[in-house]
């Protein structure tokens, strides 16, 4: 098993969500359950202040593998799935390890978690080809995160012989499962589930305080897209595929586009003689480098779209892209920060067609 590639590049073989300036207001409401004690290199995570653990240790926890038992309080906490960080430096918790995904950022934290680091520096592990087992034990955790690492039972009990490792709930996707789901299994883990709760509730209400400050988005047809072709085919999202950032704003999804999909929860294959499919009131594109604007718009029939034409097409900048595909409470108020005045902007077909950098 290896994990996903990067979104921009290729097509993520599993459903890949909401993948990209610290987080603002929403953002220190998110982290209401306090910041970490920051530690450098693989020293120990300890939790800090009123996000302390409130659950009693020691604690089990369900998964799709059965069940874990957590003895205490855990302080040395390693990442080896793809986005768990996130939540767990929300939470108080930073670990001492995280696993890249894509985008080579420092310890794999992306700008809008950053601040959460407190000047700890997790050492990073890769799946590129495989678990790193001999670095993993090497740190010597006591628990192990696994909600969003694609892990199969031989892994799952390699891992397990290390230290008490959590996976995703039964019934999850290999990668990239509800995040919700998510949130609530990384904070069952640590002994923090109120606090998942509330991290939860927090991004529910964020989603519905923005869809009523945004009626003009209601029943408008949207179009989810990676932001440039690979090997001949756009990626685009059918709806419930990493659409939920749309959806739960009022838009609904361009339908069709599921029977273009290899098989049910995967993007839509479109050649460049199909991407006239993608055209909806708003379009909006994942793009991640400077140039990918116009390469994307090179590819079949994009340039004439009407959304295009007519200002109502969305370019990300990387770091926006990248939120939108993390899908971690974090990320999520990040692209309602960061997303919400472009497609307002896109609307009123006053969308500028070319990338959106976004600022602090």
């Amino acid at each position: 098993m290896t994990t996903p590639p990067s979104p921009g590049r290729s097509a993520p073989t599993r459903r890949t969500v909401l993948s990209l300036a610290a987080a603002a207001s929403a953002s220190t409401a998110l982290a209401a359950c306090g910041n970490a004690e920051s530690q450098s290199g693989a020293e120990a995570s300890v939790p800090a202040g009123s996000g302390g653990a409130t659950d009693a240790f020691p604690l089990t926890v369900a998964h799709q593998f059965g069940e874990t038992v957590v003895p205490a309080k855990p302080r040395r906490v390693v990442v080896v799935g793809l986005t768990e960080q996130d939540v767990l430096l929300e939470l108080g918790v930073v670990p001492v390890a995280t696993t890249e995904w894509y985008g080579e950022r420092p310890h794999a934290v992306w700008p809008w978690a950053e601040h959460l680091l407190g000047g700890a520096e997790p050492e990073v592990l890769s799946q590129s080809d495989g678990l790193q087992l001999e670095r993993i034990a090497a740190l010597a955790p006591d628990l192990i995160v696994g909600t969003n690492a694609g892990l199969d039972r031989e892994q799952y009990d390699k891992l397990t012989a290390i230290a008490p490792t959590v996976t995703s709930i039964a019934g999850s996707e290999k990668y990239f499962s509800n995040w919700a789901d998510q949130t609530r299994q990384v904070a069952r883990a640590v002994g923090r589930s109120a606090a998942g709760d509330a991290l939860v509730a927090e991004v529910e209400d964020a989603y519905a305080r923005t869809a009523a400050a945004h009626p003009e988005f209601a029943g408008k047809q949207a179009t989810f897209s990676q932001g440039e072709p690979y090997e001949g085919v756009l990626y685009v999202y059918p709806d419930g595929v990493n659409t939920d950032f749309l959806t739960e704003l009022g838009f609904r999804m361009t339908p069709g586009l599921e029977t273009w999909a290899a098989e049910a929860g995967q993007q839509a294959q479109i050649s460049a003689e199909r991407t006239d499919l993608l055209d909806a009131d708003v379009v909006v594109f994942a793009t991640e480098e400077e140039g990918a604007v116009d390469r994307l718009l090179d590819f079949g029939t994009l340039r004439s779209l009407d959304a295009v034409q007519q200002g109502r097409a969305v370019f990300t900048d990387p770091v926006l892209a990248g939120a939108i595909y993390f899908l971690t409470p974090l990320s999520t108020t990040y692209v309602l920060e960061h997303l919400t005045p472009l497609l307002a902007e896109a609307v009123a077909g006053r969308s500028p067609q070319e990338m959106a950098i976004a600022t602090a």
